[in-house]
């Protein structure tokens, strides 16, 4: 159904950006029960079951926005549309990336493995390849007993864990502060005529981080 409204103000613009940063950023502080025989998810638990409903809220409020006529035509409106388009494709990608290290840690623990690394140890073994105090050895040897595997084994799939919510945190850290950066710039600076030679500078600050990273990658 197309609804019918007065152009969006630039307040309103800048809303719908700060709003998509209030969510994005609401990932990382996600919480989710998990049982201590899978404590080694616990830390990416949290953005697994968040992430797909932010990228649900997020798409309905951007078929909304597409939806109602007049469709956005001013260059506020354009510069919205391609930050909020830029944040919701990167998040999406970052929360596939995120759901294949989770579905390789499983898949990891659920088949017989091989022994484990000589730098790990059992809680009879000999040494573990970190600094671990007294403490922090007894707790890794109870939560691995809990989710029974060998120390050894917990402390890799609970570092792959680690790093995998690490890359989360920063991919969302960088989307809801492009966003917000965005919406500033709307809300203050943004022009009411269409720019064409201005240089890369009138991007919006995700499409600009996002053709840096693929110039990286060539």
């Amino acid at each position: 159904m197309i609804v019918d409204r007065a152009p969006l103000t630039r307040a309103e613009l800048a809303g719908l950006l700060t709003d998509a940063a209030q969510s994005v950023s609401g990932i990382l502080t996600a919480e989710y029960p998990t049982a201590a025989s899978r404590s080694y998810l616990h830390p990416v638990l949290g953005a697994l079951s968040a992430g797909p409903r932010v990228i649900c809220e997020l798409n309905d409020r951007l078929e909304e926005f597409l939806a109602a006529e007049p469709r956005p035509a001013t260059p506020a409106g354009l510069f919205t549309l391609a930050s909020y388009a830029s944040a919701l494709g990167w998040l999406t990608e970052s929360l596939a990336e995120l759901t294949t290290s989770v579905d390789q840690i499983c898949t990891r623990v659920g088949i017989p493995t091989q022994p484990p690394d000589p730098t790990f140890t059992t809680p009879d073994g000999t040494e573990l390849d970190f600094a671990f105090s007294d403490l922090e050895l007894t707790e890794i040897r109870t939560a691995a007993k809990a989710a029974h595997l060998p120390p050894g084994d917990y402390v890799a799939v609970l570092s792959e864990s680690l790093l995998a919510v690490t890359r989360i945190t920063d991919a969302c850290m960088e989307i809801s502060s492009g966003l917000l950066d965005d919406a500033t710039y709307v809300l203050g600076k943004a022009t009411d005529h269409v720019w064409i030679s201005d240089g890369p500078g009138r991007l919006p600050a995700l499409v600009r981080s996002l053709l840096a990273r693929m110039e990286t990658a060539e």
